[in-house]
């Protein structure tokens, strides 16, 4: 009786096990790198490669992965309604995403090719939001959600809405949910150049060893790429998984081995289309555990800025003997020249703008927009103009104003920028793009004082606009505050390794 029973015991756990087995269910990846952004001077290097090396890893590893490229927002949205079909209760399911990604309204968004954006609004009109992806993963089931998202990179878009965080926010994930990114939360990166990021090349290594973890795995590659950047670049993980999961599983003698022939489902090539009017209704996002996040690395809070009063207060500036050339004219031995207005004509957004132009003189948005496109490409002569019609037709146009001070600044005609910052602070006391600007203003007159008070006002707004950070403490400097002003740069750089090369561009070193 005693060797029937355990017979049947260990029949009874065969059984369990087989069954247990079966539930880890299918492993699913969507894998996408977005490199051709219209609105940037150049493709970038690494996201294409990027995705192509992350979705053969991951085929090995027993996924099916759908991989996209230079998606628009419709080829996006079409993949990830692909995805949410395919998910049964208890998949496995990974979101790799590289390119441009874009925080508002403390959320994250992943940006099509096709993107439009002149305001935050636009973010969420076109962006696909994380959080709203992860929410519908976990609805359909899901037991093990992954995100992955190499997108925390300065785009051709901030200046627009300089006054909302760079890089990426927190997310509020459901869970069983294990997201990292490649920096810290709300700071960017720079490729480093190459055909493979550094966040990529860690993340290989270490999903290749067997047995590993996945949050092991993860926080490997975080030391990884801490290391290998000397601490400047830190990714941020968040985990809330319920359960074991490991990327190799069986390499080392037990579980599944890998499948000898990887499981590919290609997407089909995205046709170029306008952005979808609406985005995804936000969902109710409440997570059933809170995560383990781990807190970015902010910079010490500036002090309270000096009385609105001292802000608006006009000043007249002498004009510098020799204004540094502008970022139109850079150095040959700096940076690559400028392209040329017959280039930057046959920009697709300038062309789409100029024909909206041309079909209406007096449409200001057009106008303002193109001045906006000429301004990132350098060609601040034919921005100014743009911006001088767009104040002509709309006289109180803070934005317009403020574009134009900046500009102006550039270039060096700095009592004129003056003025407009002035009138659009008088407009709207409180803008912080018109304080940013006006200390260029000053710091550019050697005005050193009231460049410290202008980045004071603009980094209360806003603690963490770099541009005003690194423009203080240089200003500091000049002023005969090192030690305050070193502080104030180096805080700057760690959140954006490039704003030494963007004040170079504006003339200022």
């Amino acid at each position: 009786m005693k060797i029937r029973l355990a017979l049947l015991l260990a029949l009874i756990f065969s059984v369990a096990s087989t069954v247990a087995s079966s539930a880890a269910g299918d492993r699913y990846a969507l894998v996408i790198g977005n490199a051709k952004y219209p609105d940037a001077d150049m493709p970038l290097k690494e996201p294409v490669n990027d995705a192509r090396d992350v979705a053969d890893e991951l085929k090995r590893d027993g996924f099916k992965v759908d991989i996209g490229e230079n998606m628009t927002g419709d080829a996006m949205r079409r993949a990830f309604d692909r995805l949410y079909a395919k998910i049964k209760p208890g998949d496995v399911v990974l979101l790799f995403f590289s390119g441009y990604g874009i925080q508002s309204n403390r959320q994250s968004f992943m940006m099509p090719v096709d993107c439009q954006l002149w305001q935050e609004a636009d973010v969420r009109r076109d962006g696909i939001s994380l959080e709203n992806v992860l929410t519908e993963i976990n609805n359909r089931g899901a037991g093990v959600k992954i995100a992955l998202l190499d997108a925390s990179r300065r785009n051709p878009y901030e200046r627009r809405f300089r006054s909302f965080s760079a890089g990426l926010a927190p997310v509020v994930a459901p869970n069983g949910t294990l997201v990292m990114y490649s920096a810290a939360l709300s700071s960017v990166i720079s490729d480093n150049g190459g055909d493979h990021s550094l966040f990529v090349q860690e993340l290989l290594k270490e999903i290749r060893v067997p047995e590993l973890m996945a949050e092991e795995t993860l926080n490997k590659t975080r030391v990884g790429v801490t290391r290998a950047s000397r601490q400047e670049q830190i990714p941020w993980i968040s985990s809330s998984l319920s359960e074991d999961f490991s990327f190799v599983p069986g390499a080392g003698g037990t579980g599944t081995p890998r499948p000898p022939t990887p499981i590919v489902e290609p997407l089909p090539p995205a046709k170029p289309t306008a952005p979808a009017p609406g985005t995804t209704p936000q969902a109710n996002l409440a997570p059933s555990q809170p995560p383990k996040v781990e807190p970015p690395v902010a910079p010490p809070a500036p002090p309270a800025p000096p009385p609105a009063a001292a802000d608006n207060k006009p000043v007249q500036l002498p004009q510098p003997p020799a204004p540094q050339p502008p970022a139109s004219q850079p150095s040959a031995s700096s940076q690559p020249a400028a392209p040329t207005q017959v280039a930057i004509n046959e920009d697709p957004t300038v062309k789409s703008l100029t024909a909206k132009i041309d079909a209406n003189p007096d449409d200001f948005n057009a106008l303002y927009r193109r001045g906006q496109v000429y301004a990132s490409k350098g060609a601040y002569n034919l921005a100014i103009k743009d911006f001088d019609d767009t104040i002509r037709l709309h006289p109180k146009d803070v934005e317009a104003l403020n574009n134009r001070c900046w500009a102006r600044a550039v270039i060096g005609d700095l009592q004129s920028a003056l003025k407009d910052c002035n009138e659009a602070l008088r407009l709207k006391p409180d803008f912080v793009d018109a304080l940013d600007s006006r200390g260029l203003v000053n710091l550019k007159a050697g005005q050193n004082k009231n460049a410290i008070t202008d980045f004071d006002a603009a980094l209360k707004l806003n603690s963490r606009l770099t541009s005003s950070l690194y423009g203080r403490g240089l200003a500091k400097q000049r002023n005969g505050s090192i030690s305050e002003g070193n502080l104030d740069i180096a805080n700057a750089k760690a959140m954006d390794p490039n704003i030494v090369q963007e004040f170079e561009s504006y003339g200022v070193r």
